[in-house]
């Protein structure tokens, strides 16, 4: 294993007059998740599609396990694990069966297909289900068994496209569960993803890419740093005070105040956390405003997006 798990320099693709990708760059540290971060049509399916040798880039290069993904295809694809957006297994065929059949495409031996195949049944708890046909599986399971199918071959790297995509709340923390438990055995983790709450809970290091370039990258905390300060929210009890709390507000914040008159509230930056919830509290005290509810947020990811961008992740563009 090299220091250096994966790395792109100057990735370029374009599709007809459509720049998918402009000049993209990207590391992963071996062991670690890289949070790749956008909305859709921003070219994270595109830089997978790369990585795993599935498409050749127009200009640049990349190297996965340190194999060049352009010279040493077979080598990179040896080395990889990939699960996409939508679970690959075969409905028609039991959990057991689909990852014993993944096993002997790998070249294995029937008694260690047999064995793997046993192994990561019961790693993704799916002992239960391993009989039964998977078309008979929920989301939650199916998206275990392609993620088990990813691991068969015990791989250096794990690539997952957007791997909670379609999923409720429940399957969603199963397949955190899941991933975390790779990073804890060694496997370094390329993931796309459009959940602000996804990349701030697994990713070591985010790469927010818009458009298709990447145009900011750091840990969570760097990122949020980007944007300054922290969030005052107050909400009252009477509409009628908005306009007195926006005033305070704007006294003690350090950006224009927002009100949300439906909502009864008013959100400001502040660069002095706590020392401006004092003050505001203090002043609304003597101006005889009641206070319903007040909060101090740090930035979010979905701050970061909106302040890089000016718009949030869940926001689609028409692309072809």
């Amino acid at each position: 294993m090299t220091p250096t798990a994966v790395r792109a320099e100057g990735l370029v693709k374009t599709f007809g007059d459509h720049r998918a990708l402009d000049s993209v760059d990207l590391e992963i540290p071996t062991g670690q998740v890289l949070g790749l971060l956008g909305p859709n049509g921003a070219g994270k399916t595109t830089t997978v599609r790369i990585l795993t040798t599935l498409l050749k880039p127009d200009a640049g290069r990349a190297f996965v396990a340190g194999h060049d993904v352009l010279a040493e295809p077979q080598a990179v694809r040896r080395s990889i694990g990939l699960s996409g957006q939508y679970a690959a297994v075969d409905e028609n065929l039991t959990g057991y069966e689909n990852l014993y059949m993944v096993a002997r495409l790998y070249g294995m031996s029937r008694a260690d297909s047999a064995a793997r195949a046993c192994e990561l049944i019961d790693r993704f708890r799916l002992r239960e289900a391993a009989d039964r046909p998977s078309k008979t599986y929920s989301g939650g399971m199916r998206r275990r068994l392609d993620l088990a199918g990813a691991l068969v071959a015990a791989p250096a790297v794990v690539v997952l496209d957007e791997p909670t995509t379609g999923l409720d709340p429940r399957g969603r923390l199963d397949t955190w569960s899941v991933i975390g438990e790779l990073v804890a055995d060694g496997t370094t983790v390329l993931l796309t993803t459009q959940y602000l709450e996804e990349a701030d809970q697994l990713a070591n290091t985010i790469a927010v890419i818009d458009r298709g370039r990447v145009i900011a990258s750091g840990t969570a905390d760097q990122l949020k740093t980007q944007v300054g300060g922290e969030r005052l929210e107050l909400v009252v009890q009477d509409p009628a005070d908005l306009p007195v709390v926006t005033r305070v507000l704007g006294d003690v914040g350090s950006g224009a105040p927002e009100p949300h008159e439906q909502l009864r509230k008013v959100v400001v930056a502040v660069d002095t956390g706590p020392k401006a919830l004092v003050e505001a509290l203090r002043r609304l005290d003597v101006e005889g405003v009641a206070v319903h509810d007040v909060a101090l947020h740090r930035p979010t990811l979905d701050d970061v997006f909106l302040g890089l961008t000016g718009r949030r992740t869940e926001e689609q563009e028409d692309r072809p």
